[in-house]
């Protein structure tokens, strides 16, 4: 089985993390942070918007079974790409909207996608998203990996994550694993 990579940036990796691992055809999801200046980031560094990366997921998935348009699709309706440096209460230039693409061909789909996405009037304002190169991936530390699934009765999860899933469930249900 022949898998891709992609990383998305849109606020809080814990809900993008909780998004992206219902998805057929994505075989991992691991959080972490990229985009920024600060060589080997913890949380704790990011968290106060110095270091210029971003709390994003990488995704490991299988083209065959979901393109990377598809993952787009989701990505572009599951967070406000219209918002700079904010997703809901999460403000900072650590939770900005972005797609780290890893080759030339995810640059061109990511572009034109945007474009279309911003043209399509499903946002009133203009989409944000910066579109940029992955340059190193950062594994965050192990407790932040699978963080709903591990703690859904946190508050939190609760108040941000859970609905946000209930929606992407109804809404994407022909993409979810069976």
């Amino acid at each position: 089985m022949q898998t891709e990579t992609t990383t998305f940036g849109a606020g809080c990796f814990w809900c993008v993390e909780a998004v992206f691992q219902q998805v057929e055809g994505v075989h991992k999801v691991i959080s972490g942070y990229t985009g920024g200046t600060t060589i080997n980031p913890n949380y704790r560094d990011v968290c106060t918007g110095t270091t210029g990366h971003a709390e994003v997921v990488q995704i490991e998935f299988d083209p065959k079974v979901i393109s990377f348009n598809e993952l787009l699709e989701i990505f572009w309706h599951t967070h406000n790409p219209t918002t700079l440096n904010k997703q809901g209460n999460d403000v900072g230039t650590q939770y900005r909207s972005a797609v780290f693409y890893h080759s030339e061909t995810q640059r061109e789909i990511a572009e034109k996608s945007k474009r279309e996405m911003d043209n399509s009037g499903t946002w009133d304002d203009p989409i944000v998203t910066e579109i940029t190169e992955i340059d190193v991936f950062y594994t965050a530390e192990d407790y932040h990996q699978n963080y709903f699934e591990l703690n859904p009765g946190q508050p939190y999860c609760q108040f941000v994550i859970h609905p946000k899933i209930k929606k992407f469930t109804k809404d994407f249900k022909d993409k979810l694993k069976p």
